[in-house]
């Protein structure tokens, strides 16, 4: 992406995050490290052909990561519900030359993540989706959501910012602080069922974690409902 191109997308960002802080949830697109943090286990994928699901794209931070790990045979589904966001997607997959090489792969789905029916399970997620500010029933969904969608043993990647839930959590007050300790909960559970590793990336802006989480590698959380088949 060239320099013109990349301020262009920095003020989409910026003025999303103004117009829509709930769904964007940061002033800047995230940095090359956390993207590379992120997709760590996608970077050592198995040979055979895989299925990839990105929650969140946003500007493409994290799909500009994830289409380097992508070979012939793969899928990779982006789940997007900002308009603004998948235009600017829309036009990198048109334009840049590394995301038109995996466009025929690839496809941009306009659609809230938790209504999301794809037709297979997925290997890897990764979400960009910023949880701590969504309604607490609407994280338990995404969560439950995101382990029907991974095979066994598939896995889950996210990040949140650097001590902000802990800090709402005690700072907050009212509805406001009820919401967010119960969103807490529901995401400290699933860590601590799935979790199997949690990276610090102090090069962001905020500093992060990216949380790492597997489902079942037998019976797979992800076959539960029966819907997807592997």
């Amino acid at each position: 992406m060239n320099m013109l191109a990349a301020l262009r997308n920095q003020m989409i960002f910026l003025t999303q995050f103004g117009k829509q802080f709930e769904t964007t949830g940061s002033l800047v697109p995230s940095s090359r490290f956390l993207a590379r943090s992120v997709t760590r286990y996608l970077a050592d994928r198995p040979d055979r052909p895989i299925r990839v699901l990105e929650c969140g794209p946003g500007t493409g931070a994290f799909t500009d990561r994830i289409i380097r790990h992508l070979r012939p045979g793969d899928t990779f589904d982006l789940v997007e519900i900002n308009e603004s966001f998948v235009d600017v997607l829309k036009e990198r997959f048109s334009c840049e030359s590394r995301w038109a090489a995996v466009q025929d792969q690839s496809q941009i789905h306009e659609i809230p993540v938790q209504d999301f029916e794809p037709q297979a399970p997925y290997d890897y997620i990764i979400s960009g989706l910023p949880l701590v500010n969504f309604p607490a029933q609407l994280v338990a969904e995404i969560m439950e959501h995101y382990f029907r969608l991974l095979k066994p043993g598939g896995t889950l990647s996210y990040f949140e910012y650097m001590y902000i839930r802990p800090l709402r959590c005690r700072l907050a007050r009212g509805a406001g602080g009820q919401r967010v300790r119960e969103v807490s909960r529901i995401v400290e559970s699933w860590i601590g069922r799935q979790g199997v590793a949690r990276d610090s990336i102090l090069l962001n802006l905020p500093p992060a974690w990216v949380q790492h989480l597997q489902a079942d590698p037998d019976t797979g959380l992800a076959a539960a409902d029966g819907r997807l088949q592997n």
